[in-house]
């Protein structure tokens, strides 16, 4: 398998979740072997876990005074897509929100051709488990893929009744993507809004960007769009997260409540240790 990056440049035009101002984003193809990178003001940020300069509420990618925010969503699209090399050009430091899911920029990226390239794509594959816990027990296990696809267990506990426990366990597959985990928003408390907007954050929010809830209510009109969606969401996240260590994975990942956070601090435990993964050409 050959890497690919886009036939020709595109545009992807929204809002910013916290800025409520306008981002446009302009996909470019560039070659073999770059990776993602994301610009901003003439500097170039490659999306990996060690640029990764925060981790609260989303992922951000930092360089020097430069930031760029929320890449999760995108990032797993690109990598269900296949794209291996692109240049971001973005025009605010947060790219947009879109529905907070990953639903039309997926649609977005399916009615653009890929390229196919001359370098072989490369592959990480986990070869013994890697694992990082908080002090609260929450945690993220990488182990060594039990078939030749990514496997993601996902378990998340909410004191919300309308959440409770949710578990997600299943290779990913570009269909079940698609299908299940892209159309996902993210969701809050109404608290936590309330909270957020007396700080000055999530003025682009809105019900149509992310699921609301309300102790044993949900705000939505329309109320979940796909079974499990909260847990579904975490496992779209996850995808960008691990996307950040600048490979597709082979691997079989646990996860028990645990966020951007923890998703970045294991791919540095994980590249701390060099017995823990081999890179493969596909």
């Amino acid at each position: 398998m050959k890497q690919k990056t886009f036939e020709t440049a595109f545009e992807i035009k929204g809002t910013g979740l916290h800025s409520g101002l306008d981002s446009t984003l302009v996909l470019n193809p560039t070659k073999e072997n770059t990776g993602i990178v994301f610009s901003l003001d003439n500097t170039d940020i490659k999306a990996l876990y060690s640029n990764v300069g925060d981790t609260l509420n989303c992922t951000a990618l930092k360089k020097d005074k430069a930031m760029v925010s929320t890449i999760e969503h995108l990032m797993a699209s690109l990598y269900i897509k296949g794209v291996d090399n692109a240049l971001i050009k973005v025009s605010n430091p947060e790219l947009p929100i879109m529905d907070g899911s990953a639903k039309i920029l997926l649609e977005r990226l399916n009615q653009v051709k890929l390229a196919e390239q001359n370098a072989s794509r490369k592959i990480l594959k986990v070869t013994k488990n890697v694992r990082f816990e908080d002090e609260k027990g929450n945690f993220i296990e990488l182990c060594p893929p039990k078939s030749d696809a990514l496997h993601i267990y996902f378990k998340i506990e909410f004191a919300s009744l309308i959440v409770g426990t949710q578990i997600f366990d299943a290779d990913i597959t570009e269909e079940l993507f698609e299908n299940e985990i892209a159309p996902a928003r993210t969701f809050c408390e109404k608290y936590q809004i309330d909270y957020l907007r007396s700080v000055g954050l999530i003025k682009g929010g809105s019900l149509d960007n992310a699921v609301v809830l309300d102790g044993d209510k949900i705000l939505n009109p329309d109320g979940f769009r796909v079974s499990n969606e909260c847990v579904k969401h975490k496992v779209l996240d996850l995808i960008g997260d691990m996307y950040t260590s600048g490979y597709r994975m082979l691997a079989d990942i646990k996860a028990y409540r645990t966020g951007h956070f923890h998703n970045n601090e294991v791919l540095k435990k994980l590249f701390a240790q060099k017995d823990a993964y081999q890179i493969i050409e596909e």
